[in-house]
């Protein structure tokens, strides 16, 4: 692999596949969470973090850092999930509520998640296969863990 600034050709080409691939699933699988289910991404980002959190509830910065969204993403679209009573702000012994999935919205997570681990499957999983997928999850988690140390260390986007 080339150590210069620039992407060489072949790793120019991978990078863009692979920008391609991720913004082509995401897109796909939300219009069918939208289309099927009346949820966004962002809806169903926040009722599975819920949903499997210890008892249905979780602080508004553990959610937060759960989602990697800023405080004012995260309040406006937990108010807009509340309006449509998929979440519930609860008060508790901390100065913020916690914000908690209520009936609707774990009925809501429950009907969708299996068509969508399904298209998950189909569109990822199965495309990679066991070998590849398994080599995927290593490298992703080597990416994550590489960014986190450069956030840790020199990185002055996180103050």
């Amino acid at each position: 692999m080339s150590r210069g600034p620039w992407l060489g050709d072949g790793e120019q080409k991978v990078w863009r596949s692979y920008l391609l691939m991720q913004r082509t699933l995401e897109t796909h699988l939300e219009r069918h969470l939208q289309r099927e289910f009346g949820l966004s991404k962002s809806d169903f980002e926040i009722l599975v973090n819920l949903s499997e959190a210890e008892h249905g509830r979780m602080r508004a910065f553990e959610l937060s850092r759960a989602t990697q969204w800023e405080k004012s993403r995260l309040s406006h679209h937990l108010t807009r999930m509340e309006k449509r009573g998929l979440v519930r702000k609860e008060a508790c012994e901390s100065r913020y509520p916690e914000i908690v999935i209520t009936e609707e919205g774990l009925a809501a997570i429950k009907a969708c998640a299996p068509a969508h681990a399904a298209r998950v499957r189909e569109f990822f999983v199965d495309v990679f296969g066991a070998e590849r997928l398994a080599m995927l999850g290593e490298a992703a988690d080597e990416v994550v863990e590489t960014i986190g140390r450069h956030c840790d260390t020199d990185c002055p986007l996180t103050s």
